[in-house]
C-alpha cells in the first residue's frame, strides 16, 4: 500500500507546472510573478463592489410606530388578516409574532404619528378587523434615501 502511494506521489509531482511561460520571456536580470487571470474575476469584482455599496444604504433602526392590529389565539384568522394586509398595502410590512397562547399582528413602520393615524383610519374604513386598532411605540426598521450622498450622515 505505501509503495502505490509513493508512486502516485512521485508521478503527480512531475506534470505539475505553475505556467507555461517559456523560459526565454523571463527577464534575467530581476525576479516576478507572471499571472493568468481570468476575466470574470473582474465582473465578479465589480459585482461584489456594487453589492457592498448598496449595503450601506439598508435598513436602520429607530424609534417609531406601528400599529398593533390583531391579538388573538385563531393561527388562522390572523394568517387571512395578514394576506388581506399584504394584498391591500403591499408597501408596508406586517410583523406576526406568536407568544403563547397569542398570535400578534402588527403593521408597517412610522416616524411620525401621523402617518401611523392615517393607516389606522384606512383599516378600520375597509373593515379588515373586528377590534380596535392600537398605536404602539417601538424600534422600527427605516431605510434611507438611496440617492443621498457618501458624505451625508
Amino acid at each position: 500500500m505505501k509503495k502505490i502511494i509513493c508512486f502516485f506521489a512521485i508521478t503527480s509531482c512531475l506534470g505539475v507546472t505553475a505556467q507555461d511561460t517559456p523560459v526565454s520571456t523571463v527577464p534575467t536580470d530581476s525576479f516576478y510573478i507572471l499571472v493568468h487571470k481570468d476575466p470574470r474575476l473582474e465582473l465578479l469584482a465589480k459585482k461584489e463592489a456594487e453589492v457592498n455599496a448598496t449595503k450601506d444604504y439598508g435598513p436602520r433602526a429607530a424609534k417609531g410606530y406601528r400599529l398593533m392590529i390583531l391579538s388573538t389565539t385563531d393561527r388562522q384568522q390572523a394568517i387571512n388578516v395578514r394576506s388581506t394586509l399584504l394584498q391591500r398595502f403591499p408597501d408596508q410590512k406586517i410583523y406576526m409574532s406568536f407568544q403563547p397562547p397569542y398570535v400578534k399582528l402588527k403593521f408597517g413602520n412610522f416616524l411620525e404619528k401621523t402617518d401611523a393615524d392615517r393607516y389606522k383610519d384606512n383599516i378600520i374604513k375597509a373593515g379588515i378587523v373586528k377590534t380596535s386598532v392600537y398605536l404602539v411605540p417601538e424600534i422600527i426598521e427605516v431605510k434611507p434615501d438611496k440617492n443621498r450622498d457618501s458624505t451625508d450622515n
